[in-house]
């Protein structure tokens, strides 16, 4: 079964906690997501492989440590997931970037595809698949789904916040796939919205609404 990893470090609650204030405009909330990703970043990285190398600082020669030739793709799903990416790259500025569209229709709740590029060697990377709500889990599961049949064997999904009844149908469809968040809510409403949660990310990122 796969993980669930709750990121509870201090400065992640609090810049959540600001987030979620429904009078955190659009600029505050974008640079509060994009700090929050940065941070995240260091958890959803702490397991790749490091192998010694020989440098010379300018004292003498050493054998020092490095990331052991991970390649990284990071993956965010439209639109929404955009707003986690630049944090992601200011840890890990050589990780190559994709795009998968994906919107829910407002009758079914159901995810429906729309867009989807993705780096050519996709299934030689490891892959931080990027939304900030993981509400029923539909679009992230279809979007993992969409990796899978690329190719990609190393996904890792990682959201800002979560609903109990999302992460259940993650961990069901998708066994192997570790899921990164800040937290993890009480539940959805009637329309599908995480309660308490912070409203709809992508209308808060662009100022949509």
């Amino acid at each position: 079964m796969s993980q669930l990893h709750v990121i509870d470090h201090p400065m992640i609650q609090h810049k959540l906690t600001i987030m979620r204030e429904e009078t955190t405009g659009s600029k505050d909330f974008k640079e509060l997501l994009n700090e929050i990703a940065l941070l995240m970043g260091y958890e959803v990285t702490r397991d790749f492989p490091l192998e010694d190398v020989e440098i010379k600082t300018p004292m003498q020669t050493m054998v020092a440590k490095k990331i052991s030739g991970k390649k990284v793709a990071i993956v965010p799903i439209l639109r929404a997931g955009l707003g986690m990416v630049d944090g992601l790259l200011t840890l890990i500025p050589v990780a190559r970037v994709g795009h998968i569209g994906l919107y829910r229709n407002e009758e079914t709740h159901k995810p429906v595809f729309y867009y989807c590029k993705l780096p050519k060697d996709i299934q030689e990377r490891t892959v931080i698949l990027t939304d900030p709500m993981l509400a029923t889990g539909g679009s992230a599961s279809d979007a993992i789904d969409l990796l899978k049949e690329k190719g990609c064997s190393n996904i890792r999904l990682m959201c800002l916040v979560a609903a109990p009844e999302g992460v259940k149908a993650v961990q069901e469809r998708h066994p192997d796939v570790d899921i990164y968040v800040a937290a993890v809510d009480e539940k959805l409403n009637s329309d599908c919205y995480i309660l308490p949660g912070l409203g709809d990310a992508g209308d808060r990122i662009f100022g949509t609404k």
